[in-house]
C-alpha cells in the first residue's frame, strides 16, 4: 500500500529537452513542468487506497467542502481500517437516513490548519471539524490519534496535508446529559436539572460546556441545601444555581488552565486558574477534564458554584 501511494502521489516531470539556443525563460519553463499539488479528495482518489473514505465523503456531502481553499489537516483511514469496522457498520453509515452520523465521524478526521507531522507529535490534543478533539499520543511505536496508529505522515495537498492512520477513529455520540447519566456520579445533578426543567435546553445543539458537580460535591453543601433547591417554590433559584455551571461554547481545559473569566448562562462570571496541584473554577477543583459530548464538554469539579 505504501508503494501504490507514493507512485500516486509522485509528481511527473516532463522529459529533458535540448534547450540550445532557448532563452532564460524558456529553459525555465521546460525545467518547472512539474504537476502542481491536487486537493485533498483528488489526491485520496488518485492514491487508490482510500476508496471507501471517498465514497463516504460523497455519500455525506462533504466533496466540496474538502475541495475549499481550507487549510486542512485530514487523518485518512485506510481501505483496510474501513474494513475491519464491525460488519454492518459503513453500510449502516452509508445508508442516507444516518447521514448526519457520518458527517460527524467524517468531520472529527479533520482538523483545521496545515498541521505536520512534526507540529502533531507536540500535541496532546487536537480540536476537530466535528467540535469534539482527538487525542494525540507519542509512544516509541510511533504516533497515536484516538488509539489509531499514524502510518504515513506528510502528504502534501493543495489546500492542507493527510496523514495516514490505521482505524477509523470515533466521536462521542453522547449528549452531555446522556454522558452525566453513564458516568454514574452524577444522580443529584440530574435530578436538579429535571426539577429545573433543563433538560430540553442541554440536550440541545449548544455547544455547551459545563462544569458538573459530582454527588460528593451536592452532599458537601449544608444540611437541607440540597431539598430546599428542589422544591418547586425555589425552581428559579434553582435554575440560577444550575445555570452558573454552563457556559456557551467549548472551553477545554488548557484554554481554563491559562486562566480566564468566562460568561456563564445563568450572566454571572466564573474564573478559571491552573496550578501546581491543577486546574481550579471559583475554587472548586477540576478532578476530570474534557469529557467529549455532542453538544459539548464536561469538567467535573469537587464543588457546587454559587452565584452571588
Amino acid at each position: 500500500m505504501m508503494l501504490s501511494l507514493l507512485l500516486a502521489l509522485a509528481p511527473s516531470v516532463a522529459p529533458a529537452q535540448d534547450c540550445g539556443s532557448c532563452d532564460s525563460k524558456a529553459k525555465a519553463a521546460v525545467t518547472s513542468n512539474v504537476d502542481a499539488p491536487k486537493d485533498i479528495v483528488d489526491t485520496a482518489v488518485a492514491a487508490g487506497s482510500f476508496k471507501t473514505l471517498v465514497a463516504a465523503v460523497q455519500a455525506a456531502e462533504l466533496v466540496d467542502a474538502l475541495k475549499g481553499k481550507g487549510p486542512f489537516t485530514v487523518f485518512a483511514p485506510t481501505d483496510e481500517a474501513f474494513a475491519a469496522l464491525p460488519k454492518g457498520t459503513l453500510e449502516t453509515l452509508l445508508d442516507p437516513k444516518n447521514k448526519g452520523l457520518l458527517t460527524s465521524i467524517l468531520t472529527y478526521h479533520v482538523v483545521p490548519g496545515d498541521v505536520r507531522a512534526k507540529q502533531v507529535v507536540k500535541l496532546d490534543a487536537a480540536g476537530t471539524l466535528n467540535g469534539q478533539r482527538v487525542e494525540v499520543v507519542v509512544k516509541k511505536e510511533g504516533v497515536f490519534i484516538d488509539g489509531a496508529q499514524v502510518v504515513t505522515t506528510d502528504i502534501e495537498c493543495a489546500n492542507g496535508v493527510i496523514h495516514v492512520i490505521d482505524r477509523v477513529i470515533l466521536p462521542s455520540s453522547n449528549d452531555i446529559l446522556t454522558t452525566a447519566a453513564e458516568a454514574g456520579s452524577f444522580k443529584t445533578l440530574a435530578a436538579a436539572i429535571q426539577a429545573a426543567g433543563l433538560v430540553e435546553a442541554l440536550r440541545g445543539d449548544g455547544p455547551f460546556t459545563v462544569f458538573a458537580p459530582t454527588d460528593d460535591a451536592f452532599a458537601a453543601l449544608p444540611e437541607g441545601t440540597v431539598a430546599s433547591l428542589l422544591k418547586p417554590e425555589n425552581k428559579d433559584q434553582l435554575v440560577a444555581v444550575l445555570t452558573y455551571h454552563v457556559v456557551p461554547g467549548r472551553v477545554f481545559s488548557d484554554a481554563a488552565a491559562k486562566g480566564a473569566k468566562v460568561k456563564t448562562l445563568q450572566g454571572g462570571e466564573l474564573v478559571t486558574r491552573g496550578s501546581d496541584e491543577g486546574v481550579f473554577v471559583n475554587g472548586a477543583k477540576v478532578v476530570a477534564a474534557d469529557l467529549d459530548c455532542t453538544n459539548g464538554v464536561i469538567h467535573v469539579i469537587d464543588k457546587v458554584l454559587l452565584p452571588q
